[in-house]
């Protein structure tokens, strides 16, 4: 658990790095953003990792650890909009967005942690093929949940699921980075 740990801290350093960086490219132009466009976001990386798994053939000079951070970038910006509610105009200096991504990623990180002592780390068994699959559900339920206007019978909410989409992401980066 240990090494996971630090791996896990070492992919969210090379995430955030990048994140920090658009920031001072783009400024917060993200906070205008409707949830169900960050969500359809990630799902065009989701689906684009996909595609890069099944095909022979890769046009775009992105791999799918590009596509992975993606993912884990975009679901952390959902993870604010759900906090802060979407803005009419960029409205976040970089000090304050990356305190907020920080936030979101300690959470997220305690989440993995305690579901990691319950099943015991059996994401190391899995293949990148399946956690992609998985984060290309966890998006198929955040959609039905957007459509259903955020009701719920039985389903843990949005947050949650956009929590799962970062560590099943951050699975993969380790598993891709073990392998090379």
């Amino acid at each position: 658990m240990k090494n996971t740990s630090q791996q896990y801290d070492a992919i969210i350093a090379q995430c955030r790095n990048l994140f920090t960086k658009k920031m001072s490219d783009y400024g917060s132009a993200w906070r205008i953003l409707r949830l169900p466009s960050l969500t359809d976001q990630i799902f065009i990386k989701a689906q684009r990792i996909r595609g890069l798994q099944e095909n022979e053939v890769q046009k775009v000079d992105e791999d799918e650890k590009s596509e992975f951070i993606g993912i884990i970038n975009y679901s952390i910006m959902a993870l604010i909009q759900l906090e802060l509610g979407v803005a009419e105009q960029p409205d976040l200096e970089t000090e304050e967005a990356t305190k907020l991504y920080d936030k979101h990623i300690k959470i997220t990180k305690e989440l993995m942690e305690n579901k990691n002592h319950d099943y015991g780390e059996a994401w190391r068994e899995m293949r990148v093929s399946s956690l992609t699959d998985l984060i290309l559900q966890k998006l198929l339920r955040v959609k039905q949940i957007e459509d259903n206007q955020g009701k719920t019978i039985v389903s843990e909410g949005i947050d949650a699921n956009y929590q799962d989409m970062i560590n099943y992401a951050i699975f993969a980066m380790i598993h891709l980075d073990e392998k090379s």
